[in-house]
């Protein structure tokens, strides 16, 4: 960490040069004596990288910047955010704190933060910008967590671990197994100094294989920004043996959409196929990521239009956790019918179908974009067929 990053004529420097070409900081003589070109060029791209994903530290004067690598890898702000909200007490312990951004938000619900990093230029980071954020309740550890664990006496109320999903062997990874710390190998010694662990993992990672592969899983949180999941999140209590409840969340625009369930619910949720009816419903990606694809359909009263499809439909329209379409018309899936609709721009969308978007837009010649919303999947007796829309 250099300090005379943080001299005023720097910090002006970067703050006005939010939009300068990265390149050409990088090609002009020194600019501040002790700060290379190099080094004001990581402090820009840092900064513009957390425009929209941190806003608390881009609004915030006098903020160190990590490498932009350490940006990408961390939490964005809306989801620190919602994992505050699963835990309480009056400790915990950030075993894997990188940038620090899940502890800053820990430290507006919990009294007292410890937070560890390996890295000791990190630690030193985090540990300044905390002071600069005005949060004086997190202690930095600049050390593995799990060492740090080993040495301590204290017990902690929450334990929050994000593994390191790069793996100098293999490069990028999700796999529990392959991750740093492995869990699979370390949860028994991390749960020797608490009663409740929360895991941020890959929204790559199969939930049921994580289930299986950890002990204790009381509830799994499925989160999504934008319709795109981010992270999975489980929550495990030492000694818990109930059904595991699955919690799915969307956030967007201000808003929150949930659908909750247990994978008991799902196993025993009836399968109610149905022909397209007037509207069609299709779930946001934190529910096609949970595998609830029986008990949405239960819970609003919908009917499916295949079972592997994941499309839903109903004759009244009803408030539902994704996009809802007015269908306007079913055509069973042939090059004359899509020929017959004359649309030469369409929003296309593919479920349980043989042919991909792209495979579609170049053999139908339809563009992206238009008011026109078409769906190609299969009905209940599978047969291809294309659902035209508008939004609802």
């Amino acid at each position: 960490m250099n300090e005379l990053i943080l001299n005023t004529g720097v910090q002006h420097f970067i703050i006005e040069n939010m939009d300068a070409d990265i390149m050409s900081v990088l090609l002009k003589s020194q600019q501040f004596e002790g700060v290379s070109q190099r080094e004001l060029a990581e402090q820009l791209e840092s900064r513009k990288k957390c425009r929209g994903k941190l806003p608390a530290w881009f609004q915030t004067k006098g903020i160190y910047y990590p490498n932009k690598l350490n940006i990408e890898q961390t939490s964005s702000q809306a989801t620190a955010e919602y994992k505050s909200r699963l835990v309480s007490g009056k400790n915990l312990l950030d075993l894997t704190g990188g940038f620090g951004v899940d502890s800053y938000f820990f430290s507006k619900k919990i009294e007292q933060i410890t937070h560890c990093e390996i890295n000791t230029d990190l630690s030193e980071i985090a540990r300044r910008n905390f002071n600069v954020l005005g949060r004086n309740n997190i202690d930095c550890f600049p050390e593995d967590g799990l060492t740090f664990l080993q040495k301590t006496e204290a017990t902690f109320d929450w334990i929050y671990v994000d593994p390191s999903r790069r793996n100098d062997a293999i490069g990028k990874v999700f796999l529990l197994k392959d991750c740093l710390p492995d869990l699979t190998e370390h949860l028994d010694d991390i749960l020797q100094k608490t009663q409740n662990v929360l895991i941020k993992t890959s929204p790559l990672l199969d939930i049921k294989q994580g289930i299986s592969e950890l002990q204790f899983v009381k509830e799994v949180h499925i989160l999504a920004i934008h319709n795109e999941v981010k992270e999975l999140l489980f929550v495990i209590e030492k000694g818990y043996v109930g059904a595991i409840d699955i919690k799915t969340v969307n956030l967007y625009q201000g808003q929150e959409d949930h659908f909750n369930f247990n994978l008991t619910e799902e196993e025993n949720a009836p399968l109610e196929l149905g022909e397209p009816s007037t509207y069609l419903y299709e779930p946001n990606a934190a529910i096609l990521k949970s595998g609830a694809f029986k008990a949405i359909g239960s819970s609003y009263q919908l009917k499916k239009l295949h079972p592997h499809s994941h499309l839903y439909t109903s004759s009244e329209l009803v408030e539902f956790p994704g996009r809802r379409f007015a269908i306007q018309t079913v055509l069973p899936y042939s090059k004359n019918t899509l020929k017959s609709l004359r649309l030469t721009k369409a929003n296309i969308t593919t479920r349980n179908f043989p042919l991909s978007v792209a495979d579609l837009r170049k053999k139908h010649k339809i563009a992206d974009g238009g008011d026109h919303y078409l769906f190609f999947t299969k009905n209940m007796e599978g047969e291809l067929i294309v659902l035209v829309c508008e939004k609802a």
